[in-house]
């Protein structure tokens, strides 16, 4: 009697007992499993292998955002191991790379073969995948998110299947699945229309908030990519963008300021001089610099923050920074006080299903308000159940906020790690 013992599956390698922390050590978890692929192969193995266990898996990347969105008990895939850049037509410009890859990695890619990004945030932590899941951004009233550059993905669904899509095939799930926050399953390949890389010349000019909301539109489109700092606590603005020297921008703007704002924890009423001060150390004298684009897009972010982004209609920033601003003085008697400057960037308008440009943030929200917010949102649902009909890709954070779950077993406090 012969016989053949079935080869187990290859799922890369994998971990127990893995503490994954975000990148603001506000939430932490210890998922059952940890899993690095090297391959969409692998990933598949993993999916079926979740399925068939009734297990969910949540993707990450760099971890962050501040909330629970990474956090899982069950699967946990990390794509680092899918780094690599699989296409590219010098003639079009046109690049696919693999979903782990790095924006950091990216730019360094991108700029061996002499083309770049049209746009891009402050941080370059994040993968490709879960920059454009995010619908992260950069500045340009005239420039999408990130997502809008990219014209074609492959994902991974529940059932094992790989998905292939852009505008012009599949192009609902493509829509979908641009800013998709993980729920419609796991985008391995991303393909990204570039253009030549380019230089750009940033101004850093220090002005006063009323100066900069009386003058909004003309200050919005005096160049293609304008944002600027508000301190709160003062009337003081930076506009645009910044080069310094290692002395301020490492020794005071890292290592002092971090110091004074751990301090402040312990007599918060001196939050508004330690806002004043870093302004004039950091903000108060005007530079100018020109480097490759990617380098001014980027600025370091310095230490662990734990922030919110509201996305508002440009059109009412005055209203909403003079609104906040009065709330800031009326809370000062409270106790209440704003550490970190307001940073205000500008987008243009897309058409991706929950991209912030139909209105707020996702994660500020609930179904309810969610389904009122986005003309899509509905479609989006019925698309994720429709790909994913057991929940694979669904973690508690997805199930508040997609589906309005409630209790303790969705409840973000059970991956709380600190205020």
């Amino acid at each position: 009697m012969s016989g053949q013992v079935a080869k187990a599956p290859n799922l890369g390698n994998k971990q127990k007992n893995y503490q994954f922390r975000n990148w603001s050590s506000t939430f932490k978890c210890v998922p059952e499993l940890y899993f690095r692929p090297k391959s969409e192969d692998e990933l598949v193995n993993i999916v079926n292998l979740a399925r068939e266990n009734h297990k969910t898996i949540k993707v990450v990347g760099s971890g962050h955002s501040p909330s629970d969105l990474a956090c899982t008990n069950e699967y946990m895939i990390n794509l680092d191991d899918l780094n690599h850049v699989l296409e590219f037509d010098p003639k079009s410009r046109i690049i696919t790379v693999e979903a782990g890859i790095r924006l950091f990695q990216l730019n360094q890619e991108l700029k061996w073969r002499g083309i770049a990004l049209s746009n891009l945030g402050a941080i370059s932590d994040q993968s490709i995948a879960g920059a454009i899941s995010s619908a992260t951004h950069g500045t340009g009233i005239n420039f999408g998110n990130l997502s809008t550059q990219v014209i074609g993905l492959t994902m991974i669904t529940a059932s094992g299947k790989k998905i292939h899509c852009s505008e012009v095939k599949d192009a609902e799930i493509f829509k979908a699945a641009l800013c998709s926050v993980g729920a419609l399953g796991i985008i391995t390949r991303v393909t990204i229309q570039c253009e030549p890389e380019f230089r750009l010349e940033a101004e850093q000019q220090p002005m006063k908030l009323d100066t900069i909301l009386n003058d909004l539109k003309e200050i919005v489109c005096s160049a293609e990519h304008v944002r600027f700092w508000w301190s709160p606590h003062t009337d003081d603005c930076a506009k645009q963008a910044e080069t310094i020297g290692y002395f301020r921008e490492t020794i005071l703007g890292y290592h002092l300021y971090q110091f004074l704002l751990y301090l402040t924890r312990f007599y918060p009423p001196t939050i508004p001089r330690l806002a004043h001060l870093m302004f004039l150390i950091k903000f108060n004298k005007g530079t100018l610099m020109v480097d490759d684009s990617y380098k001014v897009f980027n600025s370091d972010c310095l230490f662990e923050q734990y922030v919110n982004e509201w996305a508002i209609p440009w059109e009412r920033t005055a209203e909403a920074l003079r609104k906040l601003g009065q709330w800031v003085r009326e809370n000062d008697e409270k106790g209440i006080y704003v550490h970190f400057p307001v940073e205000v960037r500008f987008v243009d308008k897309d058409d991706i299903w929950l991209s912030p440009s139909y209105g707020r943030k996702a994660h500020t929200m609930f179904k309810d308000e969610l389904t009122k917010a986005y003309p899509k949102f509905k479609d989006f649902l019925e698309l994720r159940e429709e790909l994913d009909p057991e929940g694979i890709f669904l973690n508690p954070y997805l199930r508040r906020h997609l589906l309005g779950e409630y209790g303790p077993k969705v409840d973000a406090a059970q991956f709380k790690a600190r205020l």
